[in-house]
């Protein structure tokens, strides 16, 4: 597959004709080009960092062949589009064109006993890529590529490290960085590649990778 990053959360995914979108919200100016173009978009949860229902019900209205999975506060928000927007959950299996995806864990990561958790929900992407949205939660298979996210007003170091020992995947990309200068950024990758010894790419947006 090729993965595209896009600014904050958001990476685009093509393989043998199918085009999916990951969390494409209100922090990824390019995000309604991408939903244009894919057959199918995955929101880990519903905050707007990740999730923005103007964008993506009027892609719905425009075009009867795209499809939206998300937790079942996403649905909610957007309606069924006629069974095109499905909730789903952890444990849930889904054909998305030539994608194989699975969903892993349940919850949002604490931000302040204050503020509500929401649910979350985690995508594997043919048993290799995994896109943990706003959480540290392990999934029960291997992991070849993870996207990490190193900015947030969630995100901790020491969790992070633990995070990827804990997965320990072969590959490791950055994501949710918005939060960080590059001088941030560069000083988080370095801490992690000298406590998990993996080297994180920092990829711009625009840039591509194949996997």
């Amino acid at each position: 597959m090729q993965l595209t990053k896009h600014a904050h959360a958001c990476v685009v995914l093509e393989k043998e004709g199918t085009t999916i979108v990951i969390d494409p919200g209100k922090f990824t100016p390019d995000a309604e080009g991408a939903v244009a173009a894919a057959d199918a978009v995955l929101i880990t949860h519903e905050h707007f960092d990740h999730f923005d229902d103007a964008l993506l019900g009027a892609a719905l209205d425009k075009r009867p062949d795209l499809h939206v999975y998300g937790p079942a506060s996403v649905r909610d928000k957007l309606g069924e589009h006629g069974g095109r927007v499905r909730a789903v959950a952890a444990g849930d299996a889904l054909a998305v064109g030539e994608f194989a995806v699975t969903v892993h864990g349940e919850r949002h990561a604490v931000i302040h006993p204050d503020i509500p958790i929401v649910a979350n929900g985690g995508y594997l992407i043919d048993g290799r890529l995994y896109h943990p949205g706003d959480a540290y939660h392990v999934p029960d298979v291997p992991v070849e590529t993870l996207l990490l996210p190193t900015s947030g007003p969630w995100t901790k170091v020491a969790e992070a490290v633990d995070f990827v020992r804990n997965v320990r995947p072969s590959r490791l990309l950055q994501i949710h960085e918005l939060m960080l200068s590059e001088l941030g950024q560069n000083s988080v990758a370095a801490m992690l590649n000298n406590l998990t010894g993996l080297e994180m790419a920092l990829l711009a947006p625009g840039d591509a990778r194949e996997l």
